[in-house]
Formats: C-alpha cells, structure tokens, sequence
C-alpha cells in the first residue's frame, strides 16, 4: 500500500507539472485552455471546478455534460480531476490532439488559437510541459543535495575487491579482482562499473588481480545475457513468493563490492541468537561450503530451507563451529558490519545547484543510453507498466527515496515525451520542425491522422508493458 501510495502521488506531482508546463506557455502567448485535468475522466469526473464572474463554480462526481452557464464563459479554464490515475491532460484551443478533432475546430481561425500563432510560439507551447519535468528533476536534485548531502563509496575505498556473478566469471573476471580500467578510463563508483559494461558495451576490461595486471576481453552480447539472465532469476523469485507469502523476493547481483561477513548485530529470537552466535564473530561457512563474503552467504543460505546446518566462524582468531536451524527464510538473524569508508559531502545552496544540475544531466544520459537495450528480446520482456514502476518505490516511508524516485520518473517523462512519436510532444516537435524548415504547414487532417497511429502506438505499448506486469504475477 506504501508503494501504491507512493506511485500514484508522484504520477500526480509530475503529470501536474507537466500539463503546467503546457498551460503556461499558452497563457503567455494568449492561447486559450479550455480544460486543465489531473488523471483522465471518461464519462465522468471527480471534480469541475470553473471561476467566472468573480467566484468559482464547483461540481463533484458530475457527468461530463456541457452545462450551458458554463459554456457561456469560453475564456475561463475548466479545471477538473478524473477518476483514471493514467495521466492528465491540458486542453488546448485550436490545437488538433487527443481532445480535439478537425471537426471540433471552427472553418475560421481565431486569435486565441493555438494554429494561430507562430511557429516558434507552438513550438515553446509543446516543449513547456518536457522543459519543466526535466528542470523540475534538477530542481529536485539540487534540493535534495543541499538539505540530506551525498554519501558516496569510491572503488579506491573497496580495498578487497569485487564480487562477480557467475556470468562474470565466464568473462574471465575472479572474485577479488580490482577493476583499474574500462576502455582506457578509470571507473569512479560501482555505477560506472555498471553502466560501461552493460548499457554501453564496452569490452577492454584491466584488473588488478593480487599482483598481476589482467587484460580482459567482454563478449558483445554481455548485456542482452545479463537482461536473460535477470529476468529469469526475477521469475525464480516470484515462484518462490507465490509458493510462501512471506517470502522476501531478492534481486540478481552482477558485480558487488566484497563484504567479509563479520557480525555487527544479532536479531533476538533468530537462528543466530539460539546458535551462540555474537557480534563480532566472522562467518566462513555454511555446512562445510567457504563463504567468504556476504553474498556468497546468502546464497548459500538459500539451499537450506528448514533445515539443520553448521556454521564455522572465527571468535578471537579461534575457528568455531555452530549448529542452526533456519526456516523458511533461510535467515541467520544477524546483521552485517559495514566496512567500507564511505564518504559525505555536504552543500551549500549555491554548491547544490550545480551538483544538482550534473546529477540530472547524468541520469537522463544513462538512461538514454540504456534504452538501447529496450530494443532486444529480453529488453522487452523486462520492459513493466504502472507494477513494476511502483515496485522501485520503497516499502517503508522515506521523503529522501520518495523525492529521489520522483525526480528520476520526472526525466524519465522528459525523455519518453520527447520520442518523435505521434500523439506525444515529440511528434508535435517533429512536426514543428519539418514546418519550420519547409515554411509549409501540415494539414490539419494529417495532424489528426497522425495522432490517431500514435494514440493506438501509444496503447500497444502500454498494454506490453502493464501485460508484462501481469503475466510477472501470475507466471
């Protein structure tokens, strides 16, 4: 319910600031907007809410009827909210879109029209609503810098090395290994790891390994094997959680830092605490198996549901042995000490708005070089609607993650509604430009057309990506 929450309160947040965007270049430029509704309203709506002759006018759980006090005041804004939670919209006088037909505009342009102005003037109109969700993301950024700070963990403060996945290991990598350099450039943060290996394809690989200087060589398919790869692990998990409600669903690990599981807390009532376990003590073990580092552990943790094993653990340099039963969890009950040096920096109001602004220009360019990848088979069937957009949302409570999320979403609407797609701003833009170019402007019965293909375009995708949600749970 936290996450529902969540998801529906920064869809509200951004789909208003964008239909915004829209509303206040035409107010600038005199174009009259008839109707201003967060989330669509077919048939009805929860609220219509009109100012005219001095007071405002309010309907609640009304039918989308003309009512004829109301249409005797045009230039007033309509302002509504739906009951459909998909979007909103911002409608436009003379403006041919998925509120208006052809036949809806009247033979003769009026001023106050959209198709009146200039092209320059239609084309700020249609930009307004992507230039405010994405400086709206910097804003968010910047504030987020100032007040909380950013707490960071640089590789060089990774002294034991990386963890990698069995896939990794397959392209010549070893565990411990240090990464020194990806394609001539030393990576900074794990992230870049990530993101030159996987969204960007890059393949010359130098690590450090103990002593010796490594030349490595990554497969060009690496990143489709690791979206394969993902999404069948994701499947694995949700077997598991329909299988046991209380199950706690994990996410498949590529590469980690490498954590030495020494205990820094242990949960009462646990496996642990009835094993004699204690803070302090260093796990190496589980039922004879070396796990050298946390995650090692946990997987192998996860072959013994409710079942006896042993644990040999080091308690004042002394190799010891302890008999647990785990349940269904497969949990120790224990805590991790966290040994990395990570480090903090804080920001000035005026520090945070750069820092805010690279932040926001980093995250739109890996996502748009990620999107590649949406291209591929296992990118389209990794590809998630309104589920799997809710689920990036924490579960418990955070302004930090919620913030954090919703300025990500923000780019994230920026950059779709930019695509040079019918029925999206992007294919308003592509039509502006091409206008601008040839001075000869698209009929309105091709505008109209256009939209129709991108409008359907539009729903095929939502239904690929709402249906992958759905067949996620229940296959």
């Amino acid at each position: 319910m936290i996450q529902a929450l969540q998801l529906i309160l920064a869809l509200a947040f951004l789909v208003l600031i964008h239909e915004l965007g829209h509303f206040t270049f035409a107010k600038i430029f005199r174009v009259r907007v008839e109707k201003f509704y967060l989330f669509f309203n077919p048939w009805l709506s929860l609220l219509r809410a009109k100012k005219f002759d001095g007071q405002w006018h309010f309907k609640f759980f009304n039918r989308n009827e003309e009512d004829e006090l109301w249409a005797q005041h045009p230039d007033a804004t309509e302002w509504g909210i739906g009951w459909l939670p998909l979007g909103g919209y911002c409608a436009i006088g003379g403006m041919v879109d998925e509120t208006h037909s052809t036949e809806d505009l009247s033979t003769e342009v009026q001023p106050w029209e959209f198709r009146s102005k200039p092209a320059w003037q239609r084309m700020l109109i249609i930009l307004g609503g992507i230039l405010v969700n994405f400086i709206g993301a910097l804003v968010i950024f910047t504030i987020l810098l100032w007040h909380w700070g950013q707490d960071t963990l640089p590789l060089r403060n990774v002294t034991g090395g990386l963890y990698y996945s069995e896939l990794m290991q397959a392209e010549g990598f070893r565990q411990q290994d240090r990464i020194l350099a990806i394609n001539g450039t030393e990576p900074v943060y794990l992230q870049d790891v990530m993101q030159a290996l996987i969204i960007e394809g890059q393949r010359d690989v130098i690590v450090l390994r103990g002593k010796d200087t490594v030349a490595l060589t990554m497969s060009e398919d690496l990143g489709t094997r690791y979206l394969a790869l993902q999404n069948d692990f994701a499947r694995a998990e949700r077997d598991k959680a329909r299988a046991d409600r209380n199950y706690q669903k994990r996410s498949y690990v590529l590469i980690a830092e490498w954590l030495p599981f020494v205990v820094d807390s242990v949960l009462p009532d646990n496996a642990a605490a009835y094993a004699g376990i204690e803070k302090g003590d260093s796990i190496v073990a589980i039922d004879g198996v070396s796990t050298p580092c946390n995650i090692l552990l946990t997987e192998e943790l996860q072959r013994h549901p409710c079942d006896s094993i042993t644990v040999d653990y080091y308690r004042a340099g002394e190799l010891q042995t302890a008999h647990a039963f785990l349940g269904d969890q497969c949990k120790l009950g224990i805590v991790p000490r966290i040994n990395f040096r990570f480090e903090h920096t804080d920001y000035s109001f005026l520090e945070a708005i750069p820092a805010g602004i690279s932040y926001g220009w980093n995250v739109l360019a890996m996502y748009v070089k990620q999107f590649r990848l949406v291209f591929t088979k296992e990118g389209a069937q990794s590809l998630g609607g309104f589920g799997a957009i809710g689920s990036m949302f924490p579960a418990t409570w955070s302004w930090y993650l919620f913030w954090h999320m919703t300025a990500f979403l923000s780019i994230i609407l920026a950059f779709m509604n930019f695509l040079p797609i019918p029925a999206l701003d992007g294919g308003y833009i592509l039509f502006l430009l091409v206008e601008m170019i040839t001075r000869r402007k698209p009929s309105d019965k091709f505008l109209e057309k256009a939209n129709e293909i991108g409008f359907w375009l539009l729903i095929v995708l939502l239904v690929l990506a709402n249906g992958n949600d759905i067949l996620k749970l229940f296959f």
